[in-house]
């Protein structure tokens, strides 16, 4: 025995013992970190994403930037040019109210084009085929082929709102059944949650989350409008009183610009203003409008189900009302689908290796240091012993337990232990039942004095530590 004491056995060391899952064909020290995606990568809908998914908005943007060059050249030339001299000759609180409605259109216009307008998530594959399954295959049903005489049910479904009778259709691209006053955007290719209608002015579609900055971009636009065209006329009729209307206009021939655009604007933002003013007294949404949804000419009893009686409730449900979250969570990270093994349909040898062992071993560090045994390899008396980390130490006989009678010699090595439930945790074998361990040493307290344990099957997909600690109990003789 080397000094120090503790026998040969001082000799063998094993690694760590790693009690994380692992895939049983990859070591875990070689298994490379797979950096997280976020859901916005891999959104299926036809959207842009900034600033790591903070901004949503749609894919053809040109004409939001079209609306940008519009306000910010307008009001820039304003407050340049007219702004100096109007607060000389009228009032300086001009160019402060200038100033706080031009800030105001531009954070509501931001607001309504980088927000989630309120898109429904798409079905799983899952989900997706289940549903299926229950309403049929439409390729099936457009080309009459539906097996066995059987007709799937519609694909629409009716609820009842306030007592009106609403039809909720199927959305044969997001596999879902559209919510009550959801329409799917061919541009966003989406689902939205009380849509609207898809604006390019500003760049995104309008719907349930985004409606009421929309609604107040278009509204503060209006009066900013309104407001520079009429102090860009009293800058050109104050100027023409001193020098003349056309020094006036050479003066200042911002204004003329600010004049024209303003002029050929106002109708269209004032009258969309007012359009979606009634829109809003009455609760509902421009889609509805055009399609006539709630119309009396459908008949006497179609009536709005959406509306609260009175106009001043319908605006403060739309104004001031709670902002649902947003549904899809796009700035979430995904999820990675981990394989799951599937259980062996037969047992695992009490200490020959079977295809479930060799997966645990390639899991653990542990079994890694001590090649898998098969049937054949097991140490029998008059065989070398197992190329193993400890091939220095001569392998003996086992000897059982004196209490035991001796095992027959002709017993089979591979015999398999019957499964027991997951939740026994060690079983306890009788001489006949249980082969000789091939690891076991001669003279090893473990072979006369303690009672052969055997380790119940471990879960593949998790190997827990209790587990491994009775694996290193076993083979760490």
């Amino acid at each position: 025995m080397p000094p120090g004491g503790g026998g040969p056995m001082k000799d063998c060391e094993y690694s760590q013992i790693s009690t994380h899952s692992s895939s049983p064909m990859e070591s875990p020290h070689k298994k490379k970190k797979i950096a997280a995606r976020r859901k916005w990568e891999v959104f299926p809908g036809r959207n842009k994403f900034f600033c790591n998914g903070r901004i949503m908005m749609a894919r053809q943007t040109g004409v939001f930037y079209l609306t940008l060059v519009l306000i910010l050249v307008t009001s820039g030339l304003f407050f340049a040019f007219d702004c100096p001299y109007l607060a000389v000759k009228i009032t300086p609180a001009i160019p402060v109210v200038g100033g706080i409605l031009f800030f105001f259109v531009m954070g509501t216009l931001l607001r309504t084009s980088f927000s989630d307008p309120g898109v429904l998530p798409r079905a799983t594959p899952d989900e997706a085929a289940d549903l299926e399954r229950q309403i049929g295959n439409p390729e099936d049903i457009a080309n009459g082929t539906s097996s066995g005489g059987y007709r799937p049910p519609p694909r629409t479904k009716e609820v009842i709102i306030n007592g009106q009778t609403v039809k909720l259709k199927y959305c044969f691209t997001c596999k879902i059944f559209r919510p009550p006053r959801a329409s799917h955007c061919s541009l966003c290719d989406n689902c939205v949650e009380r849509f609207d209608h898809h604006c390019p002015w500003v760049g995104n579609c309008v719907g349930k989350r985004n409606y009421r900055f929309f609604y107040m971009f278009i509204l503060s636009l209006s009066f900013l409008t309104v407001f520079i065209f009429a102090f860009v006329i009293t800058h050109v009729i104050l100027r023409s009183q001193q020098a003349g209307f056309l020094n006036a206009l050479k003066d200042s021939p911002a204004s003329v610009l600010e004049a024209v655009v303003c002029f050929f604007s106002v109708w269209s933002i004032v009258g969309l203003s007012g359009f979606h003013t009634y829109l809003i007294s009455s609760n509902q949404t421009t889609n509805e409008d055009i399609k006539g949804s709630w119309s009396n000419k459908r008949g006497k009893e179609n009536y709005n189900p959406y509306s609260y009686g009175n106009i001043f409730t319908n605006c403060c449900v739309a104004l001031c009302g709670p902002i649902s979250p947003s549904l899809i969570d796009r700035r979430g990270y995904i999820q990675p689908d981990t394989p799951q093994p599937a259980a062996p349909s037969n047992g695992m040898a009490a200490y020959g290796a079977t295809q479930s062992q060799s997966d645990m071993a390639a899991a653990t560090p542990l079994l890694q240091s001590e090649p898998s045994l098969t049937s054949d390899e097991l140490h029998l008396p008059g065989k070398p012993g197992l190329g193993t980390p400890c091939a220095s130490l001569t392998l003996g006989p086992p000897t059982p337990p004196s209490s035991m009678p001796n095992l027959a010699a002709e017993a089979a090595l591979t015999d398999i232990l019957p499964l027991k439930d997951e939740h026994v945790a060690h079983q306890f074998l009788t001489p006949d039942e249980a082969p000789s361990p091939p690891t076991m040493l001669a003279g090893s307290p473990l072979a006369h004095s303690r009672t052969m344990h055997v380790l119940g099957l471990a879960s593949q997909d998790s190997l827990h530590e209790d587990s491994v600690r009775g694996l290193v109990k076993l083979s760490s003789v």
